[in-house]
């Protein structure tokens, strides 16, 4: 697996939906099945879309992925309602119809419940995960040469031995002198008042719309990106409007939205990752 700014893997583990989406995708690619997913009332409301019925064994689907959710064993999912149907062009509005009860436009819904890991083993395999990183940073120093890095350690210790042996000469002249030193004049502090403290962000901020707000600059900045540092900020940009919108409440009337930009902002960091790894 490529290196990415988020171990997709941890993710689904953790219970993020976009992230078990993915990896259910990528199961089914070779079978032409897209799927999506919505969290709702502590069901995961599971889509399997395909061409043709044919592609939609019920008896298949259902333990293909009951075999994958089990095996990632996301966190706070144990049940999950799986619903089949044609491919269509409508993609928000699925599970309202489904609570409508159309169900014209559904092949077969079967639920299912999760078998749950033995607790121990759940921590433990959690203990053994690889810490997630950010590959522009790691990058970035493993593209230094090594002359480059011995001159940044020798300047940090250089830097660090001058100012322990500034300090050691104040204090003897301190202690010589028989005066205290002072860091500043008084007319210095009088003339240069400290600088304002900057402002924090506001608290409370709508997640959609900050979310909206970073996809549509991301949108306009992919257009001019040209290396491979713009293209891995685009995607850390993507990955919190993914997180932003991961937040939006399932009663806010704005949730099936919300779900539906998730998948999408994924896709587009995950372009915006493959763009940086041509360089």
């Amino acid at each position: 697996m490529h290196p990415t700014i988020d171990d997709i893997d941890f993710q689904a583990r953790q219970g993020s939906v976009a992230a078990i989406i993915q990896i259910l995708n990528e199961h089914f690619a070779d079978e032409g099945i897209r799927t999506r997913a919505i969290q709702d009332s502590g069901i995961l409301q599971l889509l399997v879309e395909a061409p043709t019925a044919d592609a939609l064994p019920r008896e298949t689907v259902v333990n293909q992925v009951r075999h994958v959710l089990e095996a990632i064993s996301p966190r706070g999912i144990n049940k999950v309602n799986i619903n089949s149907r044609i491919v269509q062009e409508q993609q928000l509005l699925w599970l309202d119809e489904i609570k409508r009860g159309t169900k014209n436009s559904l092949l077969w819904s079967e639920p299912i419940v999760l078998k749950q890991p033995n607790p121990v083993a759940r921590l433990w395999r959690d203990l053994r995960a690889p810490r997630q990183r950010n590959p522009f940073l790691d990058d970035v120093y493993k593209k230094k040469p090594a002359s480059s890095r011995s001159a940044f350690w020798r300047g940090l210790i250089g830097g660090a031995s001058l100012a322990l042996l500034l300090l050691l000469v104040g204090w003897a002249t301190k202690d010589w002198l028989g005066v205290e030193l002072r860091l500043g004049s008084q007319e210095t502090a009088t003339s240069e008042p400290p600088p304002a403290p900057t402002p924090a962000a506001p608290t409370g901020q709508d997640p959609f719309v900050l979310a909206v707000r970073i996809a549509q600059q991301s949108v306009e900045d992919g257009k001019s990106a040209s290396t491979a540092a713009e293209w891995l900020d685009l995607a850390v940009r993507w990955q919190r409007a993914t997180d932003l919108m991961s937040e939006v409440p399932p009663e806010d009337e704005r949730y099936p939205v919300a779900q539906d930009r998730v998948q999408t902002y994924a896709a587009n960091k995950a372009m915006a990752l493959a763009e940086a790894e041509k360089f």
